[in-house]
């Protein structure tokens, strides 16, 4: 049983205990009447409009379908993405990316049937070079956190999640907007529970379990490389896996302790990625892979549960493991 999954990495209160499940269910914590009953709610706090249909978009489709709520929070435009389909690299879309991108996301969130908020900060852009240029001023990872959490802990205290999703300590790569939306989603989940912290951000609201992405473990990677050579077709995993085995990939190895089948879902995440038409070249990395083979090499998305406070047993294929039976639905 696992009430207190692996935390390493994640800010932590060092103010107060998270009050436990059954207080927290019960209300008997928040001193007002309960609005736990109906139905389940999952919250994905993404960068980037984009980063949503690339991570978990097949889970999120799938639970919608189930009859699940779902939000995608959207911390950023993503004014500062390049163009990465080269059929979209035109004047006028440069000019005004922001608001092409605030289109495209409205597209995909049809498609996924999910709502989304804005948080409205500012796109902080990849840095590259060496040294690595300064972050522009204003953008989201300069936020000091508090600034930059406030608005979450408003949201998921108004949308009341039971589970959230978000990335690990690295961000799934190391993009400065990765980073800093895992830094405020740990934040929120920590706080948004507690009356005394944020006090002018709503009513509070405590979410039971946090998740981390895991899209791009060497295991899934492995798998459809595998598979794709099996197949007689050729793999554009080889380059990443050597960079697995030299040691050379920056991304944070996490257990995955969640395995959410969706496979029967993988063209809705698909069209939703074809929606950010802007970040989706329909020729490029995305679809080498058929779908025949990817839905038996590797047919679910997967998580590492970070933080729990309902008990519940590992390895997981529902992310609401160990809810359901808290919950009256």
């Amino acid at each position: 049983m696992l009430a207190h999954a692996s935390n390493r990495g994640a800010a932590k209160s060092s103010e107060r205990e998270i009050p436990n499940v059954s207080e927290v269910i019960d209300g008997t914590t928040l001193d007002r009447p309960r609005r736990g009953d109906g139905p389940l709610r999952l919250m994905a706090v993404h960068a980037h409009p984009d980063d949503e249909s690339s991570k978990g978009a097949a889970t999120m489709a799938k639970y919608v379908a189930d009859g699940v709520e779902v939000l995608v929070v959207t911390c950023t435009g993503g004014e500062r993405g390049d163009i990465l389909n080269p059929a979209m690299d035109r004047p006028e879309i440069k000019a005004d990316i922001g608001k092409v991108r605030e289109a495209e996301m409205a597209a995909a969130r049809e498609i996924l049937g999910v709502r989304q908020r804005w948080l409205g900060f500012v796109d902080s852009g990849f840095p590259e070079g060496d040294p690595l240029p300064p972050l522009p001023e204003g953008c989201f990872a300069l936020e000091p956190l508090e600034t930059a959490a406030e608005p979450l802990v408003r949201a998921v205290r108004d949308f009341r999640p039971h589970v959230m999703l978000t990335y690990d300590e690295k961000g799934g790569y190391p993009h400065p907007d990765h980073v800093k939306c895992h830094e405020v989603s740990v934040e929120a989940f920590e706080a948004a529970g507690d009356p005394e912290r944020y006090p002018e951000a709503g009513e509070p609201w405590q979410p039971l379990k946090l998740y981390y992405h895991m899209t791009f473990s060497k295991d899934r990677i492995l798998a459809l490389h595998t598979a794709m050579e099996k197949a007689g077709l050729e793999s554009p995993y080889a380059d990443w896996l050597k960079r697995f085995e030299d040691g050379d990939d920056s991304r944070a190895t996490w257990e995955v302790t969640t395995r959410v089948e969706c496979a029967d879902y993988f063209e809705t995440r698909d069209r939703a990625l074809l929606a950010h038409a802007t970040q989706i070249d329909p020729n490029g990395f995305w679809f080498v892979v058929p779908m025949d083979v990817q839905r038996e090499a590797w047919p679910t998305e997967d998580y590492h549960l970070a933080r729990s406070l309902v008990d519940t047993e590992v390895p997981e294929d529902d992310l609401f493991a160990g809810i359901r039976e808290k919950v009256h639905l």
